[in-house]
């Protein structure tokens, strides 16, 4: 099997366009049709992969162009789930994002016209399918979500036996993925921040009134996302990357991943985890002792959180000292997450971006060279 990573990684989504966040708006307001707004993001992701070739990348990614949100859109494609707005959105660092979310209308089923396949097959025809990692949301964020306010009412109707629920979860996503790789995907990527959360004691002692015991939900969500990783290809690669938010520059939770490095990187079934270590919210190395030897870590250490440009030494000398934890052979560089989670983007302009990936490329090359 080939390696999981490349040296050089992106998370995955990229600033939309100014052209594309305009035929979005049109669409929407139907100054355009579904045709035309499919066009201009054809269009935009073609560009797109060539500025990836540019940039040396092994793994092409969409840029996440044809979505809203790097999870809720991939949620209102499985079957018998609906779009549905909250009072409030998720509460982040200064800023609340928008109302949306997703429930249930009914039994969770497998969508044979999911919209991750054309997503897939458009970017097929760009570049060479190998070379395309997909990313989605994790099985446990699913779960977060549809257990989050009155969304839980609609698991209550569907669902007597949780058992149940996860079991459909698993079944679901795992048809889904098998779909993937029937049409020749074979690099995966689960974006989960539901980790993300566990390690902020803050954060669960708001949400529990005191009680931030966090361990019964860590055996959940290992036990949900495993179990739709079950029985996949062997030369399917699945990897993961762990997030704290990641909405217009802002954040949600913080922590070092000591709470749950024990589970999350020695149980959890993927071949590497793309982590967050941009800034003193993700704690120091020390958890990364954690990791078995058979499997990579993907170090962001460039935040696409602003445009400032990071001192590449800086950036070697900390590559170095978690080389102390995990050998510098499986250790990769990345951004710390995605530049647009959501189509709204972080504040950084599109050259700010691209030159923070050129940096990540320059890095890579002193630091293991060919």
């Amino acid at each position: 099997m080939c390696q999981p990573t490349s040296k050089n990684e992106i998370v995955g989504s990229f600033l939309r366009p100014i052209e594309l966040i305009t035929a979005r708006a049109d669409f929407e307001t139907g100054k355009i049709s579904e045709v035309e707004l499919k066009a201009i993001e054809d269009k935009a992701i073609a560009d797109l992969v060539e500025k990836q070739k540019d940039a040396k990348l092994a793994y092409y990614s969409d840029g996440e162009f044809r979505r809203s949100y790097w999870h809720l859109d991939f949620f209102w494609g499985l079957g018998n789930v609906e779009r549905l707005e909250h009072e409030r959105g998720y509460q982040f660092q200064g800023e609340e994002t928008r109302k949306d979310s997703a429930a249930l209308t009914g039994k969770l089923t497998f969508n044979p016209e999911h919209p991750v396949f054309e997503e897939f097959n458009y970017l097929a025809t760009l570049v060479n399918k190998e070379q395309i990692r997909v990313s989605i949301p994790s099985p446990s964020q699913f779960l977060a979500e549809l257990v989050r306010g009155v969304n839980e009412k609609k698991v209550i109707e569907f669902y007597e036996n949780r058992e149940e629920l996860y079991a459909d979860i698993a079944k679901a996503y795992k048809q889904t993925i098998l779909e993937l790789y029937e049409l020749g995907l074979r690099h995966l990527k689960l974006d989960d921040c539901t980790w993300g959360m566990l390690v902020d004691k803050d954060f669960w002692k708001t949400m529990t009134g005191g009680d931030f015991d966090t361990a019964e939900l860590q055996d959940l969500y290992l036990r949900v996302n495993n179990a739709a990783l079950e029985d996949l290809p062997t030369d399917l690669i699945v990897t993961t990357h762990i997030c704290r938010g990641n909405y217009h520059s802002t954040w949600a939770t913080k922590g070092g991943y000591e709470p749950v490095a024990e589970n999350l990187f020695g149980k959890e079934n993927v071949s590497a985890f793309f982590l967050e270590f941009d800034d003193e919210r993700s704690g120091g190395f020390e958890p990364l002792r954690h990791v078995p030897e058979d499997k990579h870590v993907v170090l962001g250490l460039v935040t696409s959180k602003n445009g400032e440009l990071e001192d590449a030494e800086a950036i070697i000398e900390r590559i170095q000292e978690a080389s102390k934890y995990v050998p510098l052979e499986r250790l990769s560089l990345s951004p710390q997450c995605g530049f647009a989670s959501t189509e709204e983007g972080n504040i950084l302009t599109p050259e700010a971006q691209w030159e923070k990936i050129k940096l990540i490329t320059e890095i890579s090359e002193k630091v293991w060279p060919i």
